[in-house]
C-alpha cells in the first residue's frame, strides 16, 4: 500500500514537471517571438536602442568596456576613500565618497566643503558607478580635502525626460539638508549609517558645491536656477558656493563652428549630441530652449539668484564654441562666471579618460590643471 502510494505521488510530479516544462517552453517561444517581431525605431550607435514595443536596450560600444565597468561599493580605504551607495529616503539614491581623515574637526573652521556630482550621458546613458567616474571622482575626493563627495544616480531618459533629473538633483540637497539637520541621517537604507555620520560631522553644509560633466554640467545651472527659485530657508543650512560645470552640453539646433570642425570622440560625436539629447529634452522641447542654448540658459536666470560659476571647456570639444558663449551670456546676465579652457589635442571629458591620462602627457597635465582650478576655485568660495 505505502508503495503504491510512494509511486503514484512519483508519476503526479513527473507529469507536474512535465507540464511545468511545457508551460515553460510556450512562454520561452511567446517572447522570441515577440521579441522577433518588435523594431529597431531609433539608435544612437553604440550606445542606445529603442523598439518598437518601448523597450530601452543600453549598450556599450567596443573598446568602452573598460569604462563603463561597475565598481562596487568598499569600505575598506582605496587611496584614503571609501565609497558607499545610500538609499536617501528622498528617491533618489547617492553614491558616496569619503575621504579618510579626523572623525570630527576640533573645531567649526576646520570643517571641509562637500560636493554634489551629476554625472554625463546625454541624460540617456551611464551611471555612477561606472569606472569613468569612480577612477576621476574617488582620488579627486581625496586631492580636493572636502568632506564628501555625493554622486547622484539620475532617472534616465528617454524613459525619464528632464525635468525628473533635475528633480532627482534637488532632492539630493534636500537629503544633505536632512542631514545636517539629523534627519534622515540612514535614509531608506541602513547599509552605511557610520559613512552618513562621519559625512555630517565632518561637513561644512554652507559651502556645497555641484559639479558636473558634460550634460550633467547643464544639470549645475539647471539645479543651481531650481534651488534659486526656492523659498527663502528650503535648503537651510544647507548653501550653495558654488557650480562647477565641466564642459556641459550646450548646444543649438543650428551647428556651431567647433562642431563643424573639431574631430569627434569615442564619449561625443554629432550623433550622440542630436539624438540624445533629443531622447532627453522634455517632448516638444529642441536644442534652442533652456536646457541647452548657452543664451536661453542665461535669460531664465537673470533674475534669479545663482551662485559663482567655474566653467571648463576644451580647445577641440565638440561643444567648445557653446560652452564659451554660455559664460559670456551668463556674465552678460550679471552672474560670476569664471571660464577656463584646456588648450591643446584635449577633446570632450579628457580628464575621465583614466587611460589617455596615464599614457599621454598633454592629457595628463591638462588634467592636473583641471584639478588645480577647481580646488582654487573651492578655497575661494
Amino acid at each position: 500500500m505505502a508503495d503504491k502510494g510512494v509511486h503514484g505521488t512519483w508519476r503526479l510530479l513527473v507529469v507536474l514537471a512535465a507540464l511545468m516544462a511545457s508551460i515553460a517552453a510556450m512562454a520561452t517561444t511567446a517572447t522570441a517571438e515577440a521579441s522577433s517581431n518588435r523594431t529597431v525605431v531609433e539608435e544612437v550607435t553604440g550606445w542606445l536602442r529603442i523598439y518598437s514595443d518601448g523597450t530601452v536596450e543600453r549598450l556599450t560600444p567596443p573598446g568602452a568596456e573598460p569604462f563603463t565597468a561597475d565598481v562596487p561599493p568598499y569600505d575598506e580605504p582605496r587611496g584614503g576613500v571609501t565609497v558607499h551607495d545610500i538609499a536617501t529616503g528622498r528617491g533618489v539614491d547617492v553614491r558616496l565618497y569619503l575621504p579618510e581623515g579626523p572623525a570630527a574637526p576640533s573645531s567649526p573652521s576646520r570643517r571641509r566643503p562637500v560636493l554634489v556630482h551629476f554625472h554625463g550621458g546625454g541624460f540617456c546613458v551611464s551611471r555612477p558607478s561606472w569606472a569613468l567616474y569612480h577612477n576621476f571622482y574617488a582620488p579627486l575626493a581625496a586631492k580636493l580635502h572636502v568632506a564628501g563627495i555625493v554622486s547622484v544616480y539620475l532617472p534616465l531618459a528617454p524613459e525619464h525626460r528632464l525635468p525628473a533629473a533635475i528633480d532627482a538633483g534637488h532632492a539630493a540637497l534636500l537629503w544633505l539638508r536632512d542631514v545636517a539637520c539629523g534627519n534622515n541621517i540612514y535614509g531608506a537604507s541602513a547599509k552605511s549609517p557610520a559613512a552618513v555620520r562621519r559625512l555630517r560631522a565632518t561637513a561644512d553644509f554652507s559651502r556645497v558645491f555641484v559639479i558636473g560633466d558634460s550634460s550633467g554640467g547643464n544639470l549645475v545651472h539647471l539645479v543651481a536656477a531650481r534651488a534659486g527659485e526656492d523659498s527663502p530657508g528650503v535648503l537651510h543650512p544647507v548653501r550653495l558656493a558654488g557650480g562647477v560645470l565641466l564642459h556641459p552640453g550646450f548646444a543649438r539646433e543650428k551647428k556651431s563652428r567647433s562642431e563643424l570642425e573639431n574631430p569627434p570622440s569615442m564619449f561625443l560625436t554629432p550623433e550622440m549630441i542630436d539624438k540624445l539629447l533629443a531622447l532627453g529634452l522634455p517632448q516638444g522641447a529642441t536644442k534652442d530652449s533652456r536646457y541647452t542654448s548657452p543664451e536661453l540658459a542665461a535669460k531664465a536666470v537673470a533674475a534669479v539668484p545663482m551662485p559663482p560659476l567655474l566653467l571648463m571647456a576644451a580647445e577641440k570639444d565638440l561643444l567648445r564654441d557653446p560652452q564659451v558663449d554660455y559664460g559670456k551670456a551668463m556674465v552678460r546676465a550679471g552672474k560670476t562666471v569664471q571660464t577656463v579652457v584646456s588648450e591643446g589635442n584635449v577633446s570632450h571629458i579628457f580628464y575621465l579618460n583614466f587611460f589617455a591620462v596615464k599614457s599621454d602627457e598633454l592629457t595628463k597635465k591638462r588634467t592636473t590643471e583641471l584639478v588645480h582650478t577647481i580646488k582654487k576655485f573651492i578655497s575661494r568660495h
